[in-house]
């Protein structure tokens, strides 16, 4: 009997075959419960993700390589971390960011570019559809921080403006590093303005990028 797995193995002709370790982590992914977006932040296990594209435009540029990193009850664990090139094996890299990933809610700068990259490699490579809760820190840190900088800016800013570092900049895991430190920054300061979980920061981010649109 052919299984819901076997039958997304066809439209992936491009890819060599998925080892039996893709594979699993995919099939055990699709299999998670959706996750729980009304939770506290220190309850909650959130994954930043970044990406390393071709070029600047989401509708024509491909993406390259992949990089998650976990906070997870408000603390960095490096050991929680991933990053990985598409080149050689696409569906195989896709699958172990997937595993990291779970189904928590992502953390991204600029989702525009990163989530548009991403979604059609899954859909590309896996023949999948994921359905996370999106942070956009591009727009909720100056909603969040507008006596630092009062509207969106590039994460070289952020970093200068909380003196934040990375061991290198314009790499995916590099950047990460840099763009969890700055969500930690968001956890801190979201609860005081009533952003307790991930579900309300989605909200206070999409408050002000149509606050922006108006502009």
């Amino acid at each position: 009997m052919t299984n819901w797995l076997d039958r997304l193995l066809p439209s992936r002709a491009e890819d060599t075959p998925l080892s039996d370790a893709a594979t699993l982590a995919l099939q055990r992914w699709t299999e998670l419960p959706p996750a729980d977006t009304g939770t506290a932040h220190f309850e909650t296990r959130y994954v930043d993700v970044n990406t390393e594209a071709s070029g600047m435009d989401p509708e024509k540029d491909h993406l390259l390589a992949v990089a998650a990193l976990a906070v997870n009850g408000g603390l960095l664990d490096p050991q929680e971390s991933y990053y990985g090139r598409l080149a050689a094996h696409p569906g195989a890299t896709l699958a172990e960011l997937l595993k990291l990933t779970g189904k928590c809610p992502l953390v991204v700068f600029n989702a525009a570019l990163n989530r548009t990259l991403l979604e059609r490699a899954l859909d590309d490579h896996l023949g999948v559809e994921a359905d996370w809760l999106w942070i956009d820190l591009y727009f909720l840190l100056p909603a969040l921080f507008p006596e630092r900088i009062d509207r969106p800016a590039r994460l070289a800013a952020w970093m200068e403006s909380f003196g934040i570092d990375t061991f290198q900049r314009h790499h995916a895991l590099g950047d990460a590093w840099a763009i969890a430190q700055l969500f930690l920054a968001v956890q801190a300061r979201a609860p005081k303005q009533g952003a307790c979980s991930p579900r309300a920061l989605a909200d206070v981010e999409r408050a002000h990028r149509q606050y922006r649109s108006r502009l």
